[in-house]
Parts: C-alpha cells; structure tokens; sequence
C-alpha cells in the first residue's frame, strides 16, 4: 500500500517539457480513500489499473454484496485509455489487491492481502490471520480459479510472475510464523514463495529469513524458469545445523505441499540491506547475495538485461561494507550490476538531493546483426521529496537514462503544483512504443482520493527505442497472434493470406496492437499485410504450428 506523491501529477495541464506530451488522461473519481496499487501493460498494449476500494453504497445495492471493508479494484483501459470494464472481488472484510501479472493467455494473476472468511466473492475459509487471495481471471475480467494461502500466522501478499512452464511463483511475507507441526520461521518476518501450476495447484512452498525483518519487495522472472527476488533485509545470518536443516526442507503442511527452508547464510552490513535470491525453476535457492552499506539501504525494484540482472534501490550509506560508492544528500539511487550468478559487475549512486526514490526501472534493448538481443541502456523513473521542511516544489518527478554500463546520459525533471492537492505516485511503466505511463491518486480533500493515469510521450525516450515496421508475436503461433504496427497512423487494415495470395482475413484497426485468431488456420506459413491511412505498407510471415 506504500504509494509516493506524483510530481508529474498535473497531468493533463502542459508538463513544461517541450519534449514531453500528454497523450491522454484517465481520472477515475472516488468518494473514498482509495489505493492504488499497480498498472499492468497487457499483450496488446492495454492497460489493467488494480488496487483497492471501498465501493459505493449504489455499487454494493447493484451487486448485493453489503461488504463494509475494502475490496479488490480492476479497472482495464484500452490503448486510447478508455475505459473497457470494471470489476470488483469483495470478501466479507477488508480485502486489498497488491500484485497483478499479465498471463500469456491475455489474463491476468491477481495476488493480494485477505482478511475474510469463506463468503461474497471468496470460496475459501481464512487460513488464520491474513491470507494470501489469488484470483486468476481471463481478458474480460470473468474468474478462472481462485486460491487462498495461508497458515495460522499473517500472510501477505507482495509479488506475482508467470513463469515458462505457464505455472506461477507468489512472494509474500509471513510474520511470526508457527504452524501446527511445529515449522518455525527464522526472524519476526520472513519471506513465503509459493510455486503454482497453471490451474492454481500448489507445487511447493519456501521459507526465506534470518534473525530479524525480511520483506519481499519485487520479484522478476529469469529466462531459464526461475525467479529473482529483491527482498530488504534487517536480518543477520542463521546457523542451522545439517540435520535440522534437512528436517524443515522435510516439513508438510496440510494439504501435502513439500514445504522448504532456507536460512540467510549471509550478515547485514548495516541497518537495512539488499538481499538478492534466485530461484531455480522449481523453486529452490541456487544462490544469494548480500549487498549494503553500514546505514540503510532499501532496495525497490529489479530488472533483467541481456547477461544478469540489474538492482536498483535507495542508500543512506556510505562507503562500507560491501557498497564502493557514497553518498551525497538524504537518500541517494545505489545501482548494482549483476551477471546470471550473481557476480558484481558495477555499482553507481545518483542523487537528485534531499530523499530520492526509485518508482521504476527499464532496459531497452536492441537486436545484434545475429538476431540476439543486447541491452544498450537503462532507464529509470523515481521521484523526490525534501525532508525535514514541506515546500511548494518539494515533489518532483524524475527520468534518469543509463548506457549499460551505468554512465548517466541525460536527465529531466518533471515539476508539478503545491500539494494542497496531495497528488501521489504508485506506478511508472514504459511502453514498447517509448511512451510512459504513471498511474497514481489525487484528492481535492482528505479521504477521497481519486485515481489518476497518465500517458506522455516523450521524444528523448523514443529516440532509444528500436524502429521497426510490424512485429507478430508469438511466432509460431498455436492459437492467437498479436501485431503490432511501429509507425503512426490512424486506421489501418490488417490483411492475412496464405502463401497462394488468397485473402482469409481483414480486420480494421485504431491500435498499435491488435490481436488476431489463428485458431482455425491449418499448420503452416501465412502472409501478414499492413495498409494504413497514410499509405504506409508492412509485411511479415506468420507461422501456425
């Protein structure tokens, strides 16, 4: 639920950047206090807006669900960013959505925090405290199958990938834990991934900790299955003796699930530090990194590039332990370089003074001569806020834009108006198309917090995204295809034939993506046609397998 204030957040007034437009605003207003969590891009390049609200009296009578607490918040919106449906998930108490994943099926994973019993939209009984709710939806929003997991400690719900086996890892934290048979965590919190299979079965369970705090931040998934995790810990390492080790990775919970146990191996350096785990496939510790400074250093987001991984957080550290970089003013960016074991490759720190935060991370990409892809630079977006004194310009938005191997390029600030109007930012996603999307909350007055979405286009952005005609994908497809258009235009016509020239499809289109069935295609390779508006044409092969 932590969200920060939106500096950009006028959104729809001119940003005072020449290079910067606002393509479109969506503002969805609220008689509540509202939390915005996320905004997930979907496969053809909607938008799914998720969070939590206490919906309407009018809503509750529409639906007759009588549910006082807060409830899950779905709202999707098309490229344009209209509105294309809303939904709500309600339990009986307070209910909130904190995770969401695209799945390749054009669905999505929703992972949050439950307090409710069996009841409303929940199928299942409380586990004991809070409980992690998964609930798996298709593209319209209709349920597919849900999950409650949980024991009789507080569970909540953190992150959510699609791994390649089309199962999921689930990371959350869990406070406290004790169970019936005696499975003990390590510290006051401890970190819970959950592998699921693709229809929700529970696979296995881990528990990550040491003696203290360990909080799941973000998780991304690796190319060969796993997952990374970013977890901040406040935790020293735990000496377990080989015996009692084999015998937590031996535990069963209830239901069956192999549950594991993987104590810290390594010591803080400091207050608060970045502790780096990877998953195999299966769910199993491959390796972990500690990484900080002798203050606190938090860590916010994770992403992969072409030989590793990149980490990026805040630091109040400097020069010590493990960290070779200091420190300028209140908060400042620490970025560490990783390859796929785990190996330091660099570490930079950049300041915006006073306290900085990092909202988002990108790489973008480009194709070798040879067809593989190499990252070529590395884009972030945060914002900043003075400490110890609240003035007008206090809040302010931020681009920073990397080479590879961390060497600033160029960065811009987008400034935004007073905070009477106490505007926040949750989320900043960059699009394939180089534009931005930042999703965030703005309240006239206390306690009714609107939500507020944003598309900019920005020309210094664009200018590092790879040009390209039309792009279909997947490719070999099985059943459903998406094409995306890289020039612009307003209406264009999507052709498919098959290679005789005969003509078996034509769909018009406002979109840059648009999703295409193969389904009653025959095996074999097709024709894909691009004509727009503006005379421009495009070809690629399709492949049905």
């Amino acid at each position: 639920m932590r969200k920060l204030y939106l500096g950009a957040c006028t959104l729809g007034t001119a940003l005072g950047l020449s290079a910067q437009e606002v393509v479109w605003q969506k503002d969805i207003k609220s008689s509540t206090q509202d939390f915005l969590s996320q905004v997930t891009t979907t496969i053809d390049q909607q938008y799914l807006i998720t969070g939590s609200s206490i919906q309407s009296n009018k809503l509750q009578a529409e639906s007759s669900k009588q549910n006082n607490g807060y409830d899950f918040h779905l709202i999707k919106l098309n490229q344009q960013g209209e509105e294309v449906w809303e939904r709500y998930f309600s339990g009986q108490n307070h209910d909130y959505l904190s995770a969401t994943v695209t799945t390749q099926d054009g669905g999505f994973l929703l992972a949050g925090t439950s307090y409710s019993g069996k009841g409303l939209d929940k199928k299942e009984e409380s586990k004991g405290g809070s409980d992690i709710w998964l609930i798996r939806i298709n593209e319209f929003g209709d349920e597919l199958w849900q999950k409650t997991l949980g024991s009789s400690s507080d569970e909540e719900a953190r992150a959510v990938i699609q791994t390649t086996d089309l199962g999921f890892f689930v990371a959350g934290n869990v406070t406290a834990l004790r169970q019936a048979q005696d499975l003990k965590g390590y510290g006051s919190k401890d970190v819970l991934i959950t592998k699921l299979d693709k229809d929700g079965k529970e696979l296995s369970q881990l528990i990550l900790g040491g003696k203290g705090l360990d909080e799941v931040e973000k998780m991304i998934p690796t190319r060969d299955g796993g997952a990374l995790l970013g977890i901040y810990s406040r935790s020293s390492e735990v000496r377990v003796s080989g015996s009692a080790s084999a015998q937590a990775g031996n535990q069963r919970s209830a239901s069956s699930t192999a549950i594991s146990q993987t104590p810290k191996a390594s010591s803080n350096y400091g207050e608060g530090d970045y502790w780096i785990v990877k998953l195999d496939k299966t769910g199993k510790v491959e390796w972990e990194k500690n990484f900080g400074g002798k203050g606190d250093d938090h860590i916010r987001t994770l992403a992969l590039t072409s030989n590793g991984f990149i980490i990026g957080g805040e630091s109040r550290s400097e020069r010590s332990g493990n960290k070779t970089v200091g420190i300028e003013e209140g908060t400042d960016l620490w970025l560490i370089a990783l390859n796929e074991r785990g190996d330091e490759q660099w570490q930079k720190s950049y300041n915006f003074k006073n306290r900085d935060i990092l909202m988002g991370m990108s790489v973008v990409s480009g194709r070798l001569e040879d067809g593989s892809e190499k990252s070529k630079g590395i884009l972030l977006g945060g914002y900043t806020q003075a400490e110890g004194r609240i003035q007008t310009d206090d809040e302010t938005f931020w681009m920073l834009y990397l080479d590879q191997n961390g060497n600033e390029q160029w960065r811009k600030h987008v400034k935004g108006e007073s905070r009477k109007r106490e505007e926040r930012l949750s989320d900043i996603k960059l699009n394939r198309d180089g534009s931005i999307v930042l999703a965030g909350t703005s309240a006239e007055e206390l306690g009714k917090e609107n939500w507020k979405i944003v598309k900019l286009g920005d020309r210094q952005v664009d200018q590092l995204i790879e040009k390209y005609d039309i792009k279909i994908y997947p490719n070999p497809v099985s059943d459903y295809a998406y094409v995306e258009i890289g020039f612009d235009f307003k209406d264009a016509d999507i052709l498919l034939y098959d290679m005789s020239g005969r003509q078996l499809q034509n769909l018009k289109t406002k979109n840059k993506v648009t999703k295409i069935n193969t389904q009653a295609l025959v095996q074999g390779a097709y024709l894909v046609t691009i004509k727009t508006d503006t005379n421009k044409t495009a070809n690629a092969k399709l492949i049905k397998k």
